[in-house]
């Protein structure tokens, strides 16, 4: 175990959401990562880091088969820009490689903000490479103390 999924799995034991690790070798595609997941790929829930400002990130938590709305989202947190980070600076703000990216354990508390159709049982990333974790949203959300907006759209 990577010391990215030890201080995942440690975050979500210490938060109380019931959930269960699953570990898989690399995927190459979506649908094989929900195949091997055992759920459907809106259940696959891709955690994105935000910037804000120089020193401000935020969370995004968009369902597998869906990406962020830069208007939706921009609206919705009152400002004008916003942009991705490179890997490397999700790194250095996360703790965690690009890939492997989930607000459990993450070295800052970043805001999060999940789309309003992540529901139900659903697949997030825990630390390393082919390692997720399985939980019911509503726990998931509540122990992020996430907010729920409508910020993403159909991938094309």
């Amino acid at each position: 175990m990577t010391t990215g999924e030890q201080r995942a799995e440690d975050a979500l034991v210490a938060s109380g959401v019931t959930h269960r690790i699953v570990r898989h070798g690399p995927v190459g595609s979506l649908a094989e990562a929900a195949a091997v997941r055992g759920i459907a790929p809106a259940q696959i829930v891709k955690t994105l880091v935000v910037r804000r400002d120089e020193h401000d990130y935020l969370f995004v938590l968009v369902p597998g088969d869906r990406k962020i709305s830069w208007p939706k989202l921009r609206e919705h947190l009152g400002v004008t820009r916003l942009s991705m980070p490179d890997a490397a600076t999700a790194r250095d703000v996360t703790g965690y490689e690009r890939g492997t990216i989930t607000p459990f354990g993450s070295i800052r508390p970043w805001p999060v903000i999940a789309d309003s159709r992540v529901a139900g049982t659903v697949s997030i990333g825990a630390g390393g490479h082919g390692v997720s974790a399985t939980v019911d949203a509503a726990d998931l959300l509540s122990a992020l103390g996430a907010q729920s907006a409508d910020v993403t759209e159909p991938m094309e």
